[in-house]
């Protein structure tokens, strides 16, 4: 079992999301972010929700969707180089003569890593314009290794099982108010079943389909407790310092993951990423 010393400081930032315009949320998102950092300290991860800068707005061809990740990721690197820290968001992204829904992490020195959400939501008929991610990640951050997820992807345990290749496992999401309890149950499913922390970034407000977001943006330890969550339909960034040791001593004292099934991933390909 890794040996598991270090602490990692996460913020996660809920807003509402303006509907197809890229501009008027890098406005928003800075200004949020300069004001939370001008009375609380550095974070090793910053992370925003699913589509950050326009909305699940899939079936939508007038919207740009660079391939190089445009506008998007120009920002994440800017922000990132800003506060010195990773910033992660998904984004939509032209691919194969669709989109991917890219889950992008650039980092202070201006690498970009990536994570293409493999789940595609059915009742939303995201499979009709986006192509499925074929690789499940893992990215280190100070020696964590960190499972990103992308929204739908939380109803797939056998996807995000813990073959004890991770410590955090961060999913962003635009997460309907109508099913707000199965993400509050299944957020804290994930981490007690993977004794992992686990974080989820939700939206507030209602989008141009209508569909309203409650929140629910939250950080929950490997006993599925939660740490912090924001405020239901507000903006906010909320932030925790995690303490890896506390889950190394936690697996130590319950090994539950010794008893754990054998399975492999048919169709997938297993990709690590060290920073």
């Amino acid at each position: 079992m890794q040996t598991i010393n270090s602490t990692l400081t996460v913020a996660a930032i809920q807003y509402d999301i303006r509907w197809l315009d890229p501009q008027a949320n890098f406005e928003q998102l800075t200004q949020l972010i300069s004001e939370h950092f001008a009375n609380h300290s550095a974070v090793d991860l910053l992370l925003l929700p699913e589509t950050f800068t326009t909305g699940f707005c899939i079936n939508r061809d007038d919207v740009q969707a660079p391939a190089n990740g445009g506008q998007a990721l120009a920002w994440l690197k800017n922000i990132a180089k800003q506060y010195n820290c990773v910033v992660a968001g998904s984004v939509l992204v032209s691919h194969n003569h669709k989109k991917v829904n890219r889950f992008y992490w650039a980092h202070a020195n201006g690498q970009v890593d990536y994570y293409d959400k493999r789940h595609l939501f059915r009742l939303g008929n995201e499979q009709d314009h986006v192509e499925a991610g074929t690789a499940r990640k893992i990215f280190t951050i100070n020696g964590i290794k960190i499972l990103p997820l992308v929204c739908y992807d939380l109803r797939f345990p056998v996807w995000s099982r813990n073959r004890q290749d991770y410590d955090l496992m961060v999913n962003v999401a635009n997460w309907p108010a109508a099913r707000r309890h199965i993400w509050d149950t299944l957020l804290k499913a994930r981490a007690m079943e993977n004794q992992s922390y686990v974080v989820g970034v939700n939206r507030v407000g209602t989008d141009g389909l209508n569909i309203a977001h409650s929140g629910g943006t939250s950080i929950i330890d490997f006993c599925g407790e939660n740490l912090i969550t924001a405020q239901d339909n507000q903006q906010q960034i909320i932030r925790a310092e995690l303490d890896f040791s506390k889950l190394k001593q936690f697996k130590e004292k319950f090994p539950a993951f010794l008893d754990a099934d054998d399975f492999s991933l048919a169709h997938c390909e297993q990709v690590s990423h060290h920073t």
